[in-house]
């Protein structure tokens, strides 16, 4: 056998690039916070970027240009990226790579084109100010983001900690914990952390007094439930009652034992064809921060029922796509997993799905008709994959008595497309 001979490289291909770039994380402190080596690049750099108040900070130290961030902010750094080989710094807040600017220019700038001096972030601020300990703490950052992405956090007994974008943040976290049944829990207050105006101050979630709060802040929440708030489990298969529907949803044994069919792995995108309330989708992506989930909907009652249910289950990101299936399943992006929950009876839907699915991703269609068992057993008989019955039973009244009523049989399909791992 002759193995393969992998050409020689030249010292070149791994040379490192010589740094162009600096990223200084800066404090409320200011200067006086920096190591030598981040005062240094900052010295040293021909522009300095950044937002104003992260200018104002620095400004003792700058010799080059001063250029504040454009507003909108452009995400693709296309200024920052004309001067590319030039000494250049860019400041953001505390630690540049959690929640912050850092992980924008990671996308655009190669390692080696970079040294980065972090600080410590406002989440790490505010832990030693409470004696929190940071690891058995949730955190999360609603600057610029939906504050429903609290919800699924909402548990008795947990502590968040939750960087807010303005002055009316804390008190918009304070309104939706009372609308919830959190109304208990203690709201601490840490504005400008590590500055001359620090200030910390602490009320629960029910008459939160506070107005004059610096822009600059992090909302502390220790969670307290009344006994009807809305808490979401840590597990598929949630109550059917805590969903909008209007009899159009997966019942939570089925949609547990299909979620448990989909699989769902960290990253991953999932299409839920028919989505009626939304309910596979939306537990798709409580399982993990990364998850992603696209909902086509031909109902327009529907897809806008599904999405006031994503909003109220913390998943504002579910994308909902109001259309008729297979001509609405044309998206660029290939879904890792796909379920068909409706519609799926009709011409050239499942052969869609099945065209559509990326290289070993799953493909689960349940049926309640007669119609759509057909299609499943024709694409089993075809592909392969699982066929499952399943069937679900409740206590009812009989009369004065009690009884078992059945409700109607679910036949899944599960099916994995062929391919190489990637």
């Amino acid at each position: 056998m002759e193995c393969f001979k992998v050409p020689p490289e030249s010292p070149a291909d791994h040379a490192p690039r010589r740094p162009w770039l600096s990223i200084v994380g800066i404090g409320e402190d200011g200067v006086a916070g920096l190591g030598e080596k981040a005062r240094l690049a900052i010295a040293s750099a021909e522009v300095v970027f950044g937002g104003r108040r992260h200018l104002q900070l620095a400004e003792p130290l700058i010799k080059g240009q001063a250029q504040a961030w454009p507003s909108p902010f452009d995400a693709s750094m296309k200024g920052l990226l004309a001067l590319r080989g030039k000494p250049v710094c860019v400041l953001a807040s505390g630690d540049p790579f959690f929640f912050g600017v850092g992980v924008t220019l990671s996308r655009q700038v190669a390692p080696d084109e970079f040294v980065a001096f972090p600080a410590p972030s406002a989440f790490s601020l505010a832990a030693s100010r409470l004696g929190w300990a940071l690891q058995e703490v949730e955190t999360l950052s609603l600057h610029g983001r939906p504050d429903d992405l609290i919800r699924p956090l909402l548990h008795p007994g947990r502590r968040l900690l939750v960087l807010t974008s303005d002055g009316t943040g804390p008190a918009a976290v304070a309104e939706l914990l009372c609308g919830l049944g959190f109304e208990r829990s203690a709201i601490t207050v840490l504005e400008a952390l590590g500055g001359p105006g620090e200030r910390i101050r602490a009320h629960t979630a029910l008459g939160f007094p506070f107005s004059d709060i610096h822009d600059l802040n992090l909302v502390a929440v220790e969670v307290k439930a009344r006994a009807d708030a809305r808490i979401l489990p840590l597990t598929v298969g949630l109550d059917d009652d805590l969903f909008e529907h209007d009899g159009q949803i997966t019942k939570r044994e089925i949609r547990a034992v299909t979620l448990s069919a989909l699989a769902p792995r960290r990253g991953e995108l999932l299409w839920d064809i028919g989505a009626g309330s939304g309910s596979i989708g939306i537990e798709w992506m409580l399982a993990d921060p990364s998850m992603r989930a696209i909902a086509f909907e031909a109902d327009p009652v529907r897809a806008e029922r599904a999405l006031r249910n994503a909003q109220a289950f913390g998943v504002p990101g579910l994308r909902i796509v109001q259309g008729k299936a297979p001509e609405v399943l044309a998206d660029p992006e290939k879904p890792d997993a796909i379920f068909i929950g409706g519609g799926g009876s009709a011409p050239g839907v499942l052969d869609a799905a099945v065209e559509q699915l990326k290289p070993l991703g799953r493909l689960v269609a349940n049926a309640v008709t007669s119609e759509m068992e057909a299609v499943l057993l024709a694409a089993q008989a075809r592909l392969g994959g699982s066929l499952v019955r399943l069937q679900v039973s409740r206590l009812g009244d009989v009369g004065t008595m009690h009884g078992w009523r059945s409700a109607m049989p679910v036949t899944q399909w599960i099916w994995t497309k062929p391919g190489e791992n990637r």
